[in-house]
């Protein structure tokens, strides 16, 4: 049986189901290599709560999550405004985009078992239109791991393409992402 997958912006009401979402959904998106507890620890202070109530309410945050008749499948975060991540913003300066007022494709994660069906390219294109009817049709960014081909590919199929590289930590391990750019 198929169930309908419907996205909409997030509200205060979703927040339990987004941080359970980022609990199954983060560590599988983490290089295999990654030490679990510093996943663990990842999720815990960057994924809770409090980080998932602070974007819902940020009016330069778009949260948009993907439901069916199960429950949040999936969700995305852009965030609007200056760059902050300097190594990225040279990066995006010298391909010649405005840094200080950009998007970030922050997040996007699917469950498992909605993955596959098109609830990725939802949620990317519905994220995308919020943001831009929001905050202005600006050039969105955002960094991949750069082992992860699967989600560099939905990207390049989504019209980005890879304009860097850059460094991220998660629980003190440095990890490589390439930078994408959709203009």
């Amino acid at each position: 049986m198929t169930s309908t997958l419907v996205a909409r912006e997030a509200t205060g009401a979703d927040v339990p189901a987004l941080v359970a979402v980022a609990a199954e959904t983060f560590p599988l998106a983490c290089p295999p290599d990654t030490d679990p507890e510093a996943i663990r620890v990842h999720v815990r202070d960057r994924l809770g709560v409090p980080a998932f109530t602070g974007w819902v309410a940020d009016p330069a945050a778009t949260v948009v999550v993907a439901e069916d008749a199960a429950g949040v499948q999936g969700y995305a975060l852009i965030v609007t405004g200056r760059c902050e991540d300097a190594g990225t913003s040279e990066t995006l300066a010298g391909v010649g985009v405005d840094t200080a007022r950009v998007h970030e494709l922050s997040k996007i994660y699917v469950r498992s078992a909605a993955q596959g069906g098109g609830a990725a390219r939802t949620l990317l294109e519905a994220a995308l239109a919020r943001a831009s009817s929001t905050h202005g049709d600006l050039s969105t960014w955002l960094g991949t791991n750069v082992a992860n081909a699967r989600a560099q590919a939905f990207y390049a199929k989504a019209g980005f393409e890879v304009v860097g590289r850059r460094t991220y930590m998660v629980g003190g391990q440095e990890h490589f992402d390439v930078v994408m750019l959709r203009r």
